[in-house]
């Protein structure tokens, strides 16, 4: 069947506009092609298969901006006996979790390769649609530098597909970027500052100059058309981010009035993943996997972080929804709706921010983000309400219908709503 009609449905179409009430969407193929009251679509008469959401709630498949497909944290010492190519399996049951939740797209923030994503695409494996940047830039000693100071190195090891992000000096990180680039990269990944997961520095910790930082902005955005996204958890990290030209900030947790302001006059795009320290201080409280130096950190920005994000929303900075995945569980990424309207937004704004204006953010909004006529066919359908409910997305068993591409790849029937 090529069609297919979803019925019965209130809309939220990811615009930020009102619910549309007693909804329907035609699908022709993988692309929407009617948006509307069923007794106004003319229906085609044969091969297509409808889908009653039951009075539910139909949204655009939902973006998460920043996440590691590839990895979920673990304890060291896990880590240390696990064999290399067991992670790729491990990334099977990642994906799946992702699209449970109803997160259609990923902007990968480090560590999956072009294989990953071209086994979605050959659909060998189910999986979100994928921009990668393969491995972050990182100073020598800074965040992205697993090296302990007993002299134990965990750093993800290069190879085929995953060039090495460690990178000096103005030189380095220009071959860096080209590597990254050849190896399949459609976002730069840079680490401005330090941050709480790496061992011999801190959140505050700037690590590249601005020099290096507009190098690399040349080498991806001038040279290629390709954005950077940078790891910037420091004021002036962040400053220094913003003013050489990179598109994203991520995480943006000590942020000052300059550096909003700045990014306000730049357009620059904030990713608050306000569930990373969150869920590292949560982690802490239930096993070991969280190192101490990590858990520490974390415990010290929770608060500070909420206040530097909501300060960034109420200047009107464009925020994305990430949320880091892979420090936390894939699939319970939707809790990061939640801590949004906790720091100011609204339901809606928050819906938004993880559908169009994640789109925007990943230079996709002309194919996904909306639920529109003539953009990719990636709809959920959730039981609840989540204008009333944001928190309810948290459940994926509240998640009863996911269409990928045109591709149903999760539908549970539900009686009762």
């Amino acid at each position: 069947m090529t069609y297919k009609l979803i019925k019965n449905g209130h809309l939220i179409d990811g615009t930020g506009n009102q619910v549309f009430h007693e909804a329907a969407i035609l699908l022709n193929g993988n692309r929407i092609e009617v948006v509307g009251k069923l007794s106004e679509m003319k229906i085609p008469e044969e091969g297509i298969e409808e889908i009653d959401a039951q009075g539910g709630y139909i949204l655009p498949g939902l973006i998460d901006t920043h996440v590691h497909i590839a990895m979920q944290i673990k304890d060291i010492r896990e880590t240390l006996k696990t064999p290399f190519a067991l992670k790729f399996y491990e990334a099977i049951g990642y994906m799946k979790n992702t699209l449970n939740a109803g997160v259609t797209t990923v902007r990968d923030a480090g560590f999956a390769d072009f294989g990953i994503k071209q086994a979605v695409e050959n659909r060998l494996v189910a999986g979100p649609r994928m921009q990668l940047s393969i491995n972050p830039l990182t100073i020598t000693g800074g965040h992205g530098d697993s090296w302990m100071r007993s002299g134990l190195d965990i750093t993800a090891k290069s190879y085929p597909g995953m060039p090495e992000g460690i990178c000096d000096g103005p030189e380095q990180v220009r071959q860096r970027v080209r590597e990254m680039l050849r190896a399949g990269a459609e976002v730069i990944k840079v680490h401005a500052t330090g941050g709480v997961m790496s061992p011999t520095d801190h959140p505050e910790f700037t690590q590249y100059s601005q020099e290096e930082l507009s190098i690399i902005v040349e080498e991806a955005t001038f040279r290629r058309g390709i954005k950077v996204m940078a790891h910037a958890q420091g004021a002036e990290g962040i400053k220094n981010a913003v003013r050489a030209g990179i598109h994203s900030i991520e995480h943006g947790i000590f942020l000052d009035d300059e550096a909003i302001q700045l990014m306000l006059e730049k357009g620059t795009y904030l990713v608050p993943t306000l569930l990373a320290p969150v869920s590292v201080v949560e982690a802490s409280k239930m096993n070991e996997s969280m190192p101490d130096y990590a858990v520490k950190k974390a415990a010290e920005i929770v608060e500070v972080h909420k206040e530097s994000i909501a300060k960034a929303y109420q200047a009107g900075v464009k925020i994305a929804m990430g949320t880091d995945a892979g420090v936390m569980a894939h699939g319970t990424n939707l809790r990061e709706l939640g801590l949004m309207c906790e720091i100011g937004m609204s339901p809606m704004e928050a819906i938004a921010a993880t559908t169009k204006v994640a789109a925007e953010c990943l230079g996709w909004d002309e194919q996904i983000g909306t639920v529109e006529a003539g953009k990719l066919a990636d709809i959920i359908i959730t039981k609840n309400n989540p204008i009333e409910d944001i928190r309810s997305l948290e459940n994926t068993d509240n998640i009863v219908v996911v269409i990928k591409d045109g591709i149903i790849e999760k539908n549970l029937t539900f009686k009762t709503l």
